[in-house]
């Protein structure tokens, strides 16, 4: 088959080098930074350039960009596509992205999926990406309801090839609402906790906790605005719902009351295995 891979960042840019590595696919790949192109080409992370004159000959084209930038391209090359052709993103919310290509994939003739690759770093850029960022992660897709099961497995089977370890599928609304707790609210609380007045004596007295906590507070403004203020009503129930619960902590140690501290804490890590193990935390 012929993989176009639009955006050669972090995320395309792995996706072609994983592509390229674990498949025997011919991987053509675009960005609109020339640069990202040359690079791709001179190491063999693509077969060549994506451009107007061999789009059509896509079977897949994946699209990882912002997700304004997805809509543009998909929508600015609609006709270009090949009957049949599945398309798929990579950004970080779904909702507003499919709700607008849904219908320009029906009009068009070719299929639209929503994509999620649950894998990154704190890194952007070609220079970063690698081949095995993907080894064993989750693929997340959220094809349409009348999406045929040919096409599922196609995308499906794509992937694993690719060397993910999983691929879930999943609706726009369900991926934007657990995306904002699992994904877009610990950026954002990584990124207010290292606002500390303490953070800057930090150095000799931190160690995993500290790293845990704070790995991911170096944001790509512009990208994670457009995510945020995208998802902003699950990310509002989830920063609203977490202030809930530091509140009980914090008036917990205000008053010195050890029995309401150790119930906190008690059910927080209660609350964990159940979410690890796969079970409602609503059940009590």
């Amino acid at each position: 088959m012929v993989i176009g891979v639009v955006g050669l960042g972090l995320i395309g840019g792995s996706m072609a080098k994983a592509l390229k590595e674990n498949t025997k696919h011919t991987v053509l790949g675009y960005d609109i930074k020339l640069s990202e192109i040359y690079a791709a080409e001179l190491v063999g992370s693509v077969d060549g350039a994506l451009g107007d004159e061999n789009i059509g000959e896509c079977d897949f084209v994946i699209v990882a960009a912002y997700p304004q930038g997805v809509i543009d391209f998909v929508k600015n090359n609609a006709k270009k596509f090949k009957e049949g052709a599945i398309v798929i993103d990579c950004g970080g919310t779904k909702r507003v992205v499919c709700r607008e290509l849904y219908p320009v994939a029906d009009e068009n003739g070719f299929e639209f999926i929503g994509g999620h690759p649950m894998a990154g770093t704190q890194f952007s850029g070609f220079r970063h990406s690698r081949a095995n960022l993907y080894k064993g992660a989750t693929m997340l897709l959220a094809p349409q309801d009348k999406t045929s099961i040919e096409t599922r497995e196609k995308a499906r089977d794509l992937f694993l090839e690719t060397g993910f370890g999983r691929v879930q599928f999943t609706t726009p609304e369900q991926h934007d609402r657990v995306i904002g707790y699992t994904s877009q609210l610990p950026h954002i609380i990584s990124n207010a906790y290292v606002k500390s007045p303490n953070a800057l004596d930090q150095r000799g007295f931190s160690a995993g906790s500290y790293k845990d906590l704070s790995r991911v507070a170096r944001l790509n403004e512009p990208m994670w605005t457009e995510l945020f203020l995208e998802n902003r009503e699950n990310i509002i129930f989830e920063i609203d719902t977490l202030i809930e619960n530091l509140k009980q902590y914090s008036d917990a140690i205000k008053a010195n009351d050890a029995d309401a501290l150790i119930a906190l804490l008690r059910d927080g890590t209660q609350k964990k295995e159940r979410a690890d193990k796969g079970v409602s935390n609503s059940k009590n």
